[in-house]
């Protein structure tokens, strides 16, 4: 098996007329999540075929909308994606839908810049989708509407086609908020939710507790669809998603010209899928089986030793909730430590590069962790990073040439401590967000790359052709030495 030099992806012309609407809000924090999840779970309970997308680089969000759909939610983000890639990945994902829900982040407006390109706002522009706007109006009435006013003004191109009162105490604040609304916006407030006394979602640092770790995940969903059932008028939202314009767009494909064919030579890469690591974007996994990758999901908690492979691929997760598992695991551990010294090709993002280091201290105790990087890494009360990425890769390693500049995001509570010196090799120049240091990311011994950096391969198919080319490597030219030869030549 042979994978070119230049992974060819054809121009197709495409047409997309499909019913799609985009839930957006003043800040984060607002109910965008559960009232999304509300009406797909409540459109699905009808028979309907719901496709879900998530404005930004969310990974628990976005898993509950994939457990609420029944399907894999993917992420659109204008940071990490450009124009053609989000198009591409929505028609693509969406065209076998009755609808596309798109939830938005934080405020419809907020961005990284003054001009909002990164925005929900101009994300559902791009796609033509309308807007509903979630509004909390604890302690308000009038006021509302000027709000309302303000986000109409602010930009006349958005489609914002109808309100969502959250929060609201009682009747009368209803009444007059809606009235004001309808009088003053020229939109219509599709639903109003009352002040909820169950908190049947409970959070973490990073937003909602991930649905994995839900005993009562399917009861978490039907409170939400309950709760939209009640209080939105579902029909007229599905009216308003109907009347979206149609796009006519020639388009990347997202689908190499030339996929490659499993084989008895396809190179087998796990990736460990379990309760401590679950980040993983489906574009990542589909990239790698659209290359002729067979994929091999592996559990570090229940499995004693690390199975066959050509790569292994540990994204990020919650470590530090299964700490104590992960360090009973020692076999595992000590399996996984020993194919990294024999060469094996292994990529790791966050939690999958905090497992790497030697120890987890957190709570006043160390656990055991693998011990591939002489690094420790404490978990701390407070973010040591948040937001996105950009990386310059600055040494030679097995997955990125020198001189690429890569994006993607991060987000951690914990601080990375070095055990010896000596024996760390950075490979990315952070030139924005924080990595290991502030400096620097990306730890790389023999074919190990380890960073706190997620990368979305649908922005950046490098992705999935580095990790894909290093098992390839690994199964036909038996590890390290090959590598050594072609690390830098992609």
């Amino acid at each position: 098996m042979e994978l070119a030099d230049t992974v060819a992806y054809p121009k197709t012309k495409m047409s997309f007329t499909r019913p799609r609407i985009t839930i957006g809000a003043l800040r984060g924090g607002s109910g965008k999540t559960i009232l999304s999840l509300g009406l797909i779970a409540a459109w699905r309970e009808k028979g309907y075929r719901i496709a879900p997308f998530k404005k930004g680089p969310d990974f628990i969000d976005a898993g509950w909308l994939s457990f609420a759909a029944g399907q894999s939610c993917h992420n659109l983000d204008p940071f990490l994606m450009n124009e053609e890639q989000i198009l591409a990945s929505f028609f693509s994902h969406s065209s076998q839908a009755d609808l596309s829900v798109i939830e938005g982040n934080r405020g419809l407006y907020d961005t990284l810049d003054l001009d909002g390109l990164y925005s929900t706002a101009e994300l559902a522009k791009l796609l033509r989708s309308p807007v509903l706007i979630v509004l909390d109006v604890t302690m308000a009435t009038r006021t509302m509407a000027a709000v309302v006013t303000g986000c109409q003004l602010f930009d006349p191109d958005l489609n914002i086609s109808g309100v969502i009162l959250n929060r609201v105490a009682g009747s009368r604040q209803e009444t007059l908020i809606r009235k004001t609304i309808e009088r003053y916006c020229a939109t219509t407030v599709v639903g109003s939710v009352p002040k909820l006394k169950e908190n049947i979602f409970p959070q973490r640092h990073m937003g909602l507790i991930p649905y994995q770790e839900r005993d009562h995940a399917e009861k978490a969903i039907s409170w939400t669809k309950a709760t939209v059932k009640e209080n939105l008028h579902l029909d007229e939202i599905w009216r308003i998603a109907h009347e979206a314009e149609g796009m006519d767009t020639s388009l990347q494909s997202q689908t190499p010209e030339s996929t490659v064919t499993m084989s008895d030579e396809s190179p087998r890469i796990g990736f460990i899928r379990d309760s401590s690591f679950w980040f993983y974007y489906p574009e990542n996994m589909d990239q790698l089986t659209r290359l002729g990758a067979v994929l091999v999901e592996v559990n570090s908690i229940t499995e004693k030793e690390l199975p066959d492979l050509d790569a292994l691929y540990i994204g990020g997760g919650f470590p530090e909730t299964q700490a104590r598992a992960l360090a009973d695991n020692k076999r595992f551990r000590d399996s996984l430590k020993q194919q990294i010294e024999l060469g094996l090709p292994v990529y790791a993002e966050c939690g999958g590069f905090m497992y790497l280091g030697e120890g987890l201290l957190m709570d006043g105790k160390t656990y055991p962790m693998v011990g591939a990087l002489p690094i420790k890494f404490i978990l701390g009360e407070r973010p040591q990073a948040h937001g996105y990425t950009v990386l310059e890769v600055d040494r030679p390693n097995p997955y990125y040439p020198v001189g690429e500049v890569l994006k993607g995001h991060e987000f951690h509570y914990s601080r990375a401590v070095m055990t010896n010196e000596e024996d760390v090799n950075f490979v990315f120049k952070v030139s924005r967000g924080h990595g290991v240091d502030g400096q620097r990311d990306g730890l790389c011994k023999k074919n190990l790359l380890a960073t706190y950096t997620h990368i979305h391969a649908a922005g950046d198919p490098r992705w999935a052709t580095s990790v894909f080319r290093a098992a390839l490597a690994h199964r036909q030219h038996e590890g390290n030495a090959f590598l050594g030869r072609v690390e830098n030549r992609h």
